[in-house]
């Protein structure tokens, strides 16, 4: 058994789960998102763990605020998984997203595409991806998709 975690630590982010082919997305400020992440910590030694955290940066036409923010969630949830000693990658937008749009046609609205495809991959879960707002949810089941298809030893 292995468990797959995907954190988007942007301003609307949230962190998806995968744990015996059950996937499960919390908002980042909801308490049991962090519940859940000490359990599997402590619960889940020798199991076979992974995270992956979308690599977040500042861009120019970004406020102040809102720069501080994405990386305050940035900052946070590397250092939950350091202190729980769950193994993480940081991978670019570009990196998971050329994996998991792979022959998707391109749209400018990046965000509606991640909320599109994630209802495709994961149509138990389209009621938490109802708001445009839900796209952080989207993206972080789409970095756990990511995790899984990285980290999954291949059946023999």
């Amino acid at each position: 058994m292995s468990i797959y975690i995907g954190i988007d630590p942007g301003k609307t982010g949230a962190i998806a789960f995968c744990v015996h082919g059950s996937y499960e997305v919390l908002d980042w400020d909801d308490g049991n998102a962090l519940e859940l992440l000490q359990y599997l910590g402590r619960r889940c030694e020798g199991i076979g763990i992974h995270a992956v955290v979308e690599k977040q940066q500042a861009f120019p036409q970004q406020g102040v605020s809102s720069t501080f923010k994405i990386a305050h969630n940035y900052g946070l949830w590397c250092g939950r998984l350091e202190a729980l000693e769950i193994p993480y990658d940081i991978v670019t937008p570009l990196k998971w997203k050329k994996e998991i749009f792979d022959s998707m046609p391109k749209s400018a609205d990046q965000k509606e595409m991640a909320r599109d495809r994630a209802r495709r991959l994961f149509p138990q879960l389209s009621d938490h991806l109802k708001r445009k707002k839900d796209h952080g949810r989207a993206e972080a089941l789409l970095i756990c998709e990511f995790c899984k298809r990285k980290y999954s030893s291949p059946k023999l």
